[in-house]
């Protein structure tokens, strides 16, 4: 029985990912930090089939005391300051988790075992202001935010272990991923979210920043399923996973609307507090070398994503449930 360490496996991608493992027969270590408030939600009904060890990405010997006890064969770091618009609130804290993390868990591995395989989550974030279009792996970096920056520095890090010390360690560069899981203060589940409560009478308005922008929208199901594919190669490599499809806010408005019979238009107002200081126009990820290397493609179109996410959203309200 294989063990892998999962950081971050509250969140959306950890807890698919978490799910993934366990079909696949491992024993899966969450590494979780020490809170008086952490949410387990996204991991509730996984947890007599986890274990869950107590470490942070800012404390060096949390991570080596894991990596001692637990001794995992692979290491899924997806833990991070990851919401975009943070980033420039808290713009330390996210270089301190999101950048200076990522080398942490590697000097750890380096100086425990380095024979874990590694797997570092980058973000299509990096591409930023895009010097080609689509983005694929040998695309240059142009980060627009203090959150692009990090994760540049994570992946570059990576790459610098795996060329200096002949780890096994490799990155996704994963474009926009999304679920019923996703946090509500990314704009596919804010969306959702309003839809299914102006549907059900609670909301009257949703108010958004950039209806221009245009992103790469998966399925988060999905793309777990690359990460670990990464990691079964025999030679460590980074990939881009993605759909290769672009779609505006406004056609997320469009879709998630009209899938409860309702106009985007009557409901949607645009309000410049939602817009970025350096607003990335325009994402679209080339998935080639994931389908040719690691035989890897999406299974869940953008709107099949986005009706999944209404559906689930408008079934939670009714039920009384939070989302």
């Amino acid at each position: 029985m294989k063990t892998a360490l999962i950081t971050g496996i509250t969140g959306q991608d950890g807890s698919y990912l978490a799910e993934f493992l366990l079909a696949q027969g491992y024993r899966v270590i969450g590494m979780v930090r020490r809170s008086s408030t952490v949410n387990f939600d996204r991991i509730k009904h996984l947890q007599n089939d986890i274990e869950l060890a107590q470490g942070d990405l800012l404390d060096q010997m949390s991570i080596v005391d894991i990596l001692r006890e637990h001794q995992p064969q692979e290491v899924y770091n997806l833990a991070a300051q990851s919401f975009v618009p943070t980033s420039w609130k808290q713009p330390v804290l996210t270089g301190e988790f999101t950048a200076i993390g990522v080398t942490r868990m590697l000097e750890a591995i380096r100086t425990t075992d380095p024979a874990i395989r590694f797997y570092q989550a980058s973000s299509s974030e990096m591409f930023g202001k895009v010097a080609e279009v689509p983005q694929r792996e040998t695309t240059p970096f142009y980060p627009r935010s203090p959150y692009g920056v990090a994760k540049v520095y994570g992946h570059w890090i990576t790459v610098n272990y795996r060329e200096s010390y002949n780890l096994f360690a490799c990155s996704g560069i994963l474009f926009n991923h999304e679920s019923p899981r996703r946090g509500l203060e990314f704009v596919t589940h804010k969306v959702t979210h309003a839809v299914a409560k102006i549907k059900l009478g609670k909301a009257k308005e949703l108010r958004l920043g950039n209806l221009e922008a245009r992103r790469d929208w998966g399925y988060a199901g999905d793309y777990v399923q690359a990460m670990w594919r990464m990691l079964q190669q025999e030679k460590a490599e980074d990939f881009v996973v993605a759909t290769g499809e672009t779609h505006s806010v406004q056609e997320l408005c469009e879709v998630a609307f009209g899938h409860a019979g309702l106009d985007w238009r009557e409901y949607v107002a645009q309000d410049p507090k939602y817009f970025r200081p350096a607003e990335v126009d325009l994402l679209v990820g080339d998935p080639a070398k994931a389908g040719d290397v690691l035989g890897w493609e999406p299974s869940v179109s953008f709107r099949q994503l986005l009706e999944m996410m209404v559906d689930e959203d408008i079934k939670a309200i009714q039920e009384g449930r939070e989302v």
